[in-house]
């Protein structure tokens, strides 16, 4: 009987708490720091992009992070000082300041050796990696600093694109077919045609040597201006992928030799636009295919800064871009998208600076570092270690699986 009571009671109470006001749990938000954020000038002589705009500078700052610039750092992309500030960016003078103050540096051309060396101790670097001109020193500094290091060539998106790989890509294929018709043109003793066609004058004919990013927006530009285009590349799928995302009845082909050779002879205008992999070799165009090109055609090495698409091929800059050889005019001029650069400078912000909100709704680096497997694809050294496979091998260093990180963080 007591027991009896004893549930009634019991059921009693129950149904009397449940119409009391309840305690609901709540998720406990994750305390998010403020980024310190730092652009030094760019000390590369060819290196005219920077990671900001004005613009991205305001949002950051609107949301409660501090960007250090260092003065003019914006000027060759036309971005001035003043814009700068007007945004809520602190002006200093030095690139000492920028590195000392900053957590966070945004760079486009990696860091020298002296300039890892001013970095605050376990700052983020964001930049690009350079992989052709990477050494064993660079790693070094880096490691000893122990710097998060971050490529542009290697950070990925959600869905597993190269965003900033894409996005210059885009613009260097662009640009190539605006160089081509500058130096075809009779002012630059070119063959004095028109890049494209016009009523009753044959088209102008361009060759282009790989179905990538670039030469997708190659041949979208020289097929705009009205060109005839011939797009050579090994990967079926690519070819098919171009011919698909073009719309137009373009030539494609793989690299057969005699296509290839008669395609170079009856060309204007050549462009290299290949992406080389390890141990595959530097070129593919010999010298002897370029000694039957027309006089004053133009050729424009897009892949020059990975070795170059020609056996004729050597390295020029954007003060002297040009050189003749077998009377066939030669643009080698690596970082082709700095000619443009208040639109690389725009397209590199819009890809930066939605990353760095991400970040610090999650926490800082370190929590999007570990919770987003895009972002720590983009990280080659980590904390005192190199944590890249292909780097490693290439430089004949150690490395450290980034995963292990994570577990013992976890």
């Amino acid at each position: 009987m007591k027991d009896m009571i004893s549930r009634s009671s019991l059921e009693t109470l129950a149904r009397a708490g449940a119409l009391l006001p309840q305690e609901l749990l709540q998720e406990v938000a994750t305390a998010s720091k403020a980024l310190v954020i730092g652009v030094p000038r760019e000390v590369e002589l060819q290196e005219n992009r920077l990671c900001l705009t004005p613009d991205a500078v305001a949002i950051l700052v609107s949301n409660g992070h501090e960007v250090y610039m260092e003065a003019g750092a914006g000027t060759a992309s036309q971005f001035q000082d003043t814009e700068y500030s007007e945004a809520g960016a602190q002006i200093v003078y030095s690139n000492v300041e920028v590195y000392r103050n900053a957590h966070i540096i945004l760079k486009v051309s990696p860091p020298t050796v002296e300039e890892v060396g001013l970095m605050s101790m376990g700052a983020t670097l964001v930049s690009a990696l350079q992989m052709s001109r990477l050494n064993k020193e660079y790693i070094d500094a880096l490691v000893e600093r122990k710097i998060t290091a971050v490529g542009f060539e290697l950070l990925q998106d959600e869905i597993g694109g190269l965003p900033i790989v894409r996005a210059m890509s885009e613009i260097a294929g662009s640009t190539t077919m605006l160089i081509a018709a500058e130096y075809l043109n009779s002012n630059n003793n070119g063959r004095g045609i028109i890049l494209g066609g016009i009523t009753g004058v044959p088209p102008t004919k361009v060759v282009i040597l790989g179905a990538g990013t670039v030469g997708e927006f190659a041949a979208r530009t020289a097929l705009g201006l009205g060109a005839e285009v011939k797009v050579f590349d090994n990967e079926l799928y690519k070819l098919r992928r171009i011919k698909q995302e073009l719309g137009h009845h373009i030539f494609t082909s793989t690299f057969d030799v005699t296509y290839l050779t008669d395609a170079l002879r009856r060309a204007d205008v050549v462009i290299g636009a290949l992406r080389h992999e390890e141990d595959l070799a530097t070129y593919m165009v010999s010298e002897e295919m370029v000694s039957m090109m027309k006089k004053n055609a133009v050729i424009v090495d897009v892949s020059i800064d990975q070795g170059g698409c020609f056996e004729t091929s050597e390295l020029t800059s954007h003060s002297r871009p040009t050189f003749k050889k077998y009377d066939v005019i030669h643009y080698c001029v690596p970082n082709i998208a700095s000619r443009v650069a208040h639109t690389a400078s725009t397209a590199l912000s819009n890809i930066l600076t939605p990353v760095l909100l991400q970040a610090h709704r999650m926490g800082g680096i370190e929590e999007i570092l570990f919770e987003k497997g895009w972002f720590m694809k983009g990280v080659y050294t980590y904390k005192g270690h190199l944590t890249n496979k292909s780097i490693a091998r290439r430089l004949g260093l150690r490395h450290r699986d980034l995963n292990l990180f994570r577990i013992s963080k976890f």
